[in-house]
């Protein structure tokens, strides 16, 4: 069972990415963090939020 604060390792592995960088991109992106300490949390349910906010329709591509 996930927890629902994620650790940055957990957090990248929710999201199905492997680069701490990528996650650093979501992160400088607006994607919220809880500092407590050097603890560093993520919420799934705001990794859930974040991800909705910056959904987009897909636009076809154009044949050549």
């Amino acid at each position: 069972m996930i927890s629902e604060y994620l650790n940055f390792k957990d957090a990248r592995t929710y999201l199905s990415i492997k680069s701490p960088n990528a996650l650093k991109k979501y992160i400088d992106a607006g994607l919220p963090v809880s500092i407590v300490g050097k603890s560093k949390k993520i919420r799934k349910s705001a990794i859930d939020e974040f991800m909705k906010e910056h959904e987009v329709v897909a636009k076809p591509q154009e044949s050549k």
